[in-house]
């Protein structure tokens, strides 16, 4: 995975926009919620399940992320941590539980 490829999938997803936070922080988000963060220095912060959570945080160059863990996010170290499928896996799987907790009415709009 790179930059690039990540914003490209990122932005597949129905309704996504890019955006910085944090002065250098790119996040991708659906409804003005996050559900993927990254940088030019290379990884990303993306929300998992529970199950996922704790699997992942015992691989290598993943850890839970500051601040979020609480909430089920796990940090990538580099973008060569996981395969091109876990990403397509875990990128859509993150966008996918934030988009749920949108109102039925904002994922619709998405959807036309």
């Amino acid at each position: 995975m790179t930059l690039d490829g990540l914003r490209e999938l990122c932005m597949s997803m129905p309704g996504a926009t890019e955006g910085i936070k944090w002065e250098d922080h790119i996040c991708f988000m659906v409804g003005e919620k996050m559900f993927c963060i990254t940088g030019e220095h290379g990884g990303a912060s993306l929300k998992v399940s529970a199950e996922e959570f704790d699997e992942l945080i015992e691989r290598g160059n993943i850890s839970p992320q500051a601040y979020m863990a609480h909430n089920k996010w796990v940090r990538i170290e580099t973008f060569g941590t996981l395969r091109q499928k876990e990403w397509e896996h875990y990128v859509k799987h993150s966008y996918t539980l934030i988009a749920a907790k949108l109102s039925k009415k904002l994922r619709d709009s998405f959807s036309k």
